[in-house]
């Protein structure tokens, strides 16, 4: 738990590992890209496709994290689960950091990324971490400040989370969803300049005032496509019945939602979404990772006898 800790506080990009369920391992991997070697980055890439494999009844995924580039996987956060005793890899889920201008300041646009469960594994409540975990503890490390964080699925078990975990979500059935002005402008720049992200093509539409790609399913996604009926169902019927009328499953069609990670979708991921044995472990982290973000400067802030990094230490006076 110590070497927790110390990576938490002092490695510049993420790389920690905690007990999210029993007998489960979590490892969170920032920019493998461009911290690991060749061999670990290689390794990395092969449990990866692994899952894949036991996921996907025939064909390759031929983007993103699956291509091993260095680049692509520079730009990429890895949520691995791993049996502890085996090492086998059971599920992952790749977030991807999108740069875009909102306002026009640069800012750093979450997404969701690629989820993958073992067939075997499914029904542990794995998804609400591979999907929630790694945002948090970026919300966290952030200082909490608000973050945005986009999603691209046809799958309504996913949209359904996603509107109930996150605020400001849009599109949704939920009541209340709006399309901001921020939504489009970040919608826009998306399909703009990041659609390698999500593997879909340059053909693909984009419907702006649903937020709707059309014909998603051609840029290197294609053995991802689901028609409605093998789509997983949400418990709550309203987001199975917005998937099927907002989307054409025989064409492809994806929701691409926009919304944001706040104190309140930080409540309600830890009260209802995180497994509670992992509960403890991620409040530790996440004790830490305040203190390295928000305590620990106004500290260093205080004590003028010190140099800190760019803080100088007071210049001392001479007596007459």
């Amino acid at each position: 738990m110590l070497r927790f800790w110390l990576k938490a506080l002092t490695k510049p990009a993420l790389d920690l590992t905690l007990t999210t369920h029993p007998g489960l391992v979590t490892r969170i991997i920032e920019r493998p890209g461009a911290v690991l070697d060749d061999a670990a980055l290689a390794a990395l890439v092969a449990q990866l496709r692994i899952v894949a494999g036991a996921t996907l009844a025939q064909g390759a995924l031929s983007y993103g994290v699956f291509s091993g580039e260095r680049e692509r996987l520079s730009q990429t956060i890895i949520t691995l689960i791993t049996e502890k005793e085996s090492g086998k890899p059971i599920a992952f889920n790749a977030l991807a950091q999108m740069r875009v201008t909102l306002n026009g300041d640069q800012q750093e646009v979450t997404h969701l990324g690629l989820v993958m469960v073992d067939p075997d594994l499914r029904g542990r409540g794995l998804s609400g971490v591979l999907y929630g975990l790694t945002v948090l503890v970026l919300f966290i490390r952030g200082g909490l400040r608000p973050r945005w964080i986009s999603n691209v699925t046809q799958v309504p078990g996913v949209v359904g989370m996603v509107c109930q975990t996150f605020s400001e979500i849009y599109p949704s059935p939920d009541p209340g969803a709006r399309q901001s002005f921020a939504h489009l402008t970040l919608a826009r720049q998306i399909m703009r300049d990041h659609r390698h992200v999500f593997g879909v093509g340059p053909e693909a539409g984009f419907d702006e005032a649903r937020s709707v790609i059309t014909n998603a399913y051609t840029g290197g996604s294609d053995d991802l496509k689901k028609s409605f009926a093998a789509a997983a169902q949400h418990r709550e019927p309203r987001y199975n019945a917005f998937c099927e009328s907002e989307l054409d499953y025989e064409r492809g069609d994806d929701l691409l939602q926009l919304g944001r990670i706040d104190l309140p979708a930080a409540r309600r991921y830890l009260l209802g979404q995180l497994p509670r044995a992992s509960l403890p472990g991620l409040l530790g982290a996440g004790a830490f990772l305040l203190l390295q973000r928000l305590v620990l400067p106004i500290l260093y802030w205080l004590d003028d006898g010190r140099r800190f990094g760019l803080l100088r230490p007071r210049p001392s006076r001479q007596k007459p």
